[in-house]
Order: C-alpha cells, then sequence, then structure tokens
C-alpha cells in the first residue's frame, strides 16, 4: 500500500530576532520524500545563513540520492567560518523516506529524534557513523500509517531553562507530553505547533533560542473532490454532476445554485441551517449523500484566509478548528483531513450576484489563490473548469 508522506513545521524565533536561526528544507520528488532540519551556530542573521545554506545542501543533494559522506563533506567544505568563533557550524536531522514507508533518517548533534507509533513515543534504533570527524547517527526507516518522525532543535530541549524549569525541558518529557496530547489522526502540523506552543509557554513567551519542531507522517490517501459554481451551459449539469460524484472520496458543495443541482441530481432537497456560529460566514446546508454543503464566495473568501494562517509556520494555534461555521469545517477537511483535492469549478455566471461586488472571476481568483495554498500545504491539487 502507498504511503502519503505528510510533513509540518513550527518555529519559535528567539527574542530580539526577526530571523530564525533554524531552518527546515523539503523536497518531494517522485517516490521520495525529503525534510532537513538545520540549526546554524548562534541565532541571527549568520545563523540563519549556516541553516540555510545546510538545509539546501542537503535536502538538494540526498533528494538526488547522493550518499551522506558526499552530503556532509559539500556542507563542510561550503560553509563560511564565522570571524568570531573561526568555526562554520550546524547541526543537521536528514529524513529521506519513500511512499512504501522506507528510508533513513540520519542527525548530526540535534537532540535526538522521537518516534511516535500507535499514539505511544519510543526511541529510534540508531547506528553510530563516523564521517569526517563527526559523530553521525543514523536509522533505517519502515514506516506504516499513522507514524510520526519528531526532529527538534535545541530550543526545544532547553525550553525554560533557568525560568519555569531548571535544566530545560528534558527530551522524557517532550515525549510525555506528545503521549499525553496527542490525538488520533493529529496532522503533521498539528503535532509540531503543539510542541512548539509548549515550549513557547515554557518560555513565558520570550524564546532564548531559535525553536523548530519539524514533523514527517506517514498516512493513508485521503481523496476530497470539491464542486464550486455550476456549469455555463445548463444542459452539461448532468455530465457534470456525474464526474463530480464518481470518485473517490468526501464530497463537498460550496453555492446555493451548485448545491440545488446536485440535490435535484441526487433526488434529494437542500435542508438549510438556522445556526450561525459566525457572523462573517453564512450557515450550512445538507444534502443526503454529501460529506459538506456551504455557502460559495464569502464562505471561500474566509477559507483564504485561514488557509493562510494555516501555512504560518510561527502561529501557534490549534491546526484542527472546533468551530462549526462553513468556513472552519471546510478547512478542517481540505487542511487537516485531506492529502489531495480535485476541484470542479463551474463558471456559470450567477444571477443573484448581480448589481453586488461578486463576480465570477472573483470565484476563480479565490479558488487558484485556495489551491496554491493547499499545494504549499503539501496536497496533490486537481483543477477541472467546466
Amino acid at each position: 500500500m502507498a504511503l502519503f508522506l505528510e510533513s509540518g513545521y513550527t518555529s519559535l524565533n528567539k527574542k530580539g530576532e526577526e530571523l530564525c536561526g533554524d531552518k527546515v528544507e523539503q523536497i518531494t520528488d517522485g517516490d521520495y520524500t525529503t525534510l532537513v532540519l538545520a540549526d546554524g551556530l548562534g541565532s541571527g542573521v549568520k545563523a540563519n545563513i549556516l541553516s540555510t545554506l545546510t538545509s539546501k545542501i542537503l535536502c538538494t543533494m540526498v533528494s538526488n540520492n547522493i550518499g551522506i559522506e558526499e552530503c556532509i563533506e559539500t556542507v563542510v567544505q561550503t560553509l563560511p567560518v564565522c570571524k568570531v568563533r573561526q568555526v562554520a557550524y550546524s547541526t543537521f536531522s536528514v529524513v529521506h523516506v519513500n511512499k512504501e514507508g522506507k528510508g533513513y533518517l540520519f542527525e548530526f548533534d540535534n537532540p535526538e529524534a522521537i518516534f511516535v507509533r500507535d499514539g505511544k513515543c519510543g526511541d529510534f534504533d540508531r547506528k553510530e557513523y563516523n564521517i569526517l570527524g563527526k559523530k553521525v547517527y543514523g536509522t533505517r526507516l519502515n514506516l506504516r500509517p499513522d507514524d510520526y518522525i519528531v526532529l527538534m532543535s535545541d530550543g526545544v530541549i532547553h525550553a525554560g531553562i533557568g525560568m519555569l524549569l531548571n535544566f530545560g525541558w528534558l527530551r522524557k518529557d517532550v515525549m510525555e507530553h506528545i503521549d499525553r496530547n496527542i490525538q488520533k489522526g493529529m496532522s503533521a502540523r498539528g503535532l509540531a505547533c503543539m510542541v512548539a506552543g509548549a515550549c513557547n509557554d515554557l518560555y513565558l513567551g520570550k524564546p532564548g533560542d531559535d525553536t523548530t519542531v519539524a514533523v514527517v507522517r506517514a498516512r493513508e490517501e485521503f481523496p476530497v473532490r470539491i464542486m464550486v459554481g455550476p456549469p455555463v451551459e445548463k444542459e452539461q449539469d448532468d455530465f457534470y454532476i456525474s464526474r463530480f460524484l464518481g470518485g473517490e472520496g468526501k464530497k463537498i458543495v460550496c453555492g446555493g445554485t451548485s448545491s440545488q443541482i446536485v440535490a435535484r441530481y441526487l433526488g434529494e432537497k437542500v435542508a438549510a441551517s438556522f445556526d450561525f456560529p459566525d457572523k462573517d460566514v453564512p450557515p450550512i446546508g445538507y444534502i443526503k449523500g454529501i460529506d459538506l454543503t456551504t455557502e460559495g464566495v464569502l464562505t471561500l473568501r474566509k477559507l483564504l484566509e485561514l488557509s493562510e494562517k494555516y501555512l504560518s509556520t510561527s502561529d501557534l494555534t490549534p491546526k484542527r478548528s472546533n468551530k462549526k461555521d462553513g468556513a472552519s469545517l471546510l478547512a478542517n477537511m481540505l487542511f487537516e483531513d485531506a492529502t489531495s483535492v480535485t476541484f470542479f469549478v463551474g463558471q456559470s455566471i450567477n444571477v443573484a450576484h448581480q448589481g453586488l461586488p461578486i463576480d465570477t472571476t472573483m470565484k476563480l481568483k479565490l479558488v487558484e489563490s485556495i489551491s496554491n495554498n493547499l499545494k504549499a500545504m503539501g496536497k496533490k491539487v486537481e483543477l477541472n473548469y467546466d
């Protein structure tokens, strides 16, 4: 069974610094996903340069199946030497894994990665290597659905040191926190955010070091199909809807007219909700056989706002929303649950929008922006226009 490899990370900048000294880089090429977390020496601009170079070099070379020895040698020869410390130094963790869950993890001087299986944290079976005088640890990976790899910079285990904790947040404490708070089906981005949020609390909102948590999660495919607007030619309604309903996955309908023609095709009626959980988002509807039915442009506009917030690597709010408005329900399904999203975008002009600052062009721009953000989240996205 082919796995979908999901990833996400959250970073906290050291107090007073505009740039983070940690850097996460990812490349998905064919069957393989490569992710690198690098932590440059010190903080600020110099650390950012070191970690950016390290992550870019390692991610590019490893994704091209170049041996780890040659990768490390290239990093050592490339990093600029600090005039003050007279060293060029950056720690790193590298994950390289394919859709069968097989691959490897290499770590150099970062806190030891955490392995999560069946909702419980554990250790990887690591082997020590000496590469160019550096002690590097390697692990062969054989991931199953809902396995997680949690990578950390040292800002995580330094959290709270000299403040709420005498010796920082020890790795075993991080593992206990994950064991207590991880939820079934939690996304990679959600887990990274949860751990980083705890770090921020221990730092009392003033991180004493750059802090980054990056997570890779193996999961099963979860396709979602979403219809936005009816086709231009009314005679094409049935053909258009049959294509939309014909594929696998959860089904979402956005828009009042779209809801009516889908309900008619299914021989059902649209049941309207009279709840307004959010005054800025119109209420949802219900159609038997459809997983979620929402209003159109206003809900999509709110969804775009939520997608921008979701993509922020410094945002610490939980990634799965408990809100019940249409945009939040849509966000949970597309951002947290989906691995692939197929849009069916009708370009018919809605007569109800005549005289209002809403047109087909606005709808198309919203769909395009949302699809770009979904791609940035690592989703596979397909756009079909009638």
